[in-house]
């Protein structure tokens, strides 16, 4: 998948776009100047199959826009993100993923991961059950261990919305 920015995107929404980038083992371009088009062709450049548009709200990552790489709409979050400056210590080509979040199955297409019920390590934990959030995405390490990298579901916009 190719990660990208709105234009001028902030240094915090930089750094999720290349943390995301790296614990999916996508790509990340800054965006600059270029339009849809033009990122379509730079995922197909890229052998990327998918491609995600990130926008923010002041300054912060608020919302997720996967696309095909043809420019089909996949699915469009509305998010709040936690980042870490450390290493992430996550084997991208092992992941998995598990979801509690029948919604969002669609993500293991999108990201080309594999959708099981049980993981011990090296998956992403889509979760449910909280009152701020529709979901949580966790990042779980090699080790076993929740990384401090984190994206807040607040709401799955449908293709109309």
């Amino acid at each position: 998948m190719l990660i990208s920015t709105s234009r001028k995107p902030s240094q915090k929404t930089r750094k999720f776009c290349k943390n995301f980038a790296h614990a999916t083992d996508s790509t990340s371009v800054n965006r600059g100047k270029m339009n849809m088009r033009e990122l379509l062709l730079k995922a197909l450049a890229e052998d990327e199959v998918n491609l995600a548009i990130v926008n923010e709200i002041k300054g912060n990552p608020s919302r997720i826009t996967f696309y095909s790489n043809k420019g089909d709409e996949l699915l469009t979050i509305l998010i709040s993100v936690t980042t870490t400056n450390e290493r992430l210590n996550i084997s991208p080509s092992k992941l998995k993923i598990v979801s509690d979040v029948e919604n969002l199955n669609v993500l293991n297409d999108i990201l080309g991961f594999e959708l099981v019920d049980k993981a011990e390590e090296n998956y992403i934990h889509i979760s449910s059950g909280y009152d701020d959030v529709i979901a949580k995405i966790n990042f779980i390490n090699k080790f076993g261990d929740k990384i401090d990298f984190q994206i807040n579901i607040k709401k799955i916009l449908d293709k109309n919305d």
